[in-house]
């Protein structure tokens, strides 16, 4: 087979070869009236498919929930935090839990005094 009786578009490279490339090449081209009835995204599937591919790459929220936030702290904060090693935002956020805790225990304690 001449190079030029090879399907056109091929490129040589490692992940395939001419053969491979020749025996899926031969795909005749969308009509129109195939283009039209085309769907983008997940118009057109199944509520739950459609609904499952949208979660896709999220992580499951916990009970409570958390909200993302833009915080700017002291440089060396966050270096401290992170030196701890992997974990370092829970670390941040139960030290921010516990400073709230204090600081109702202290309301508390000068309201009864």
């Amino acid at each position: 087979m001449k190079p030029s009786d090879h399907a056109p578009g091929y490129v040589p490279n490692a992940a395939y070869s001419q053969a491979d490339w020749d025996e899926v090449s031969d795909n005749p081209e969308l009509t129109a009236e195939q283009l039209a009835q085309m769907h983008l995204g997940s118009e057109g599937l199944p509520p739950n498919l459609a609904a499952a591919l949208d979660q896709r790459g999220r992580r499951p929220q916990g009970e409570t929930g958390r909200v993302q936030l833009t915080l700017s702290v002291d440089p060396d904060v966050l270096a401290a935090y992170k030196a701890g090693g992997p974990g370092w935002q829970a670390r941040m956020n139960a030290a921010l839990a516990e400073g709230i805790a204090r600081g109702k225990r202290r309301t508390k304690a000068v309201k009864r005094g």
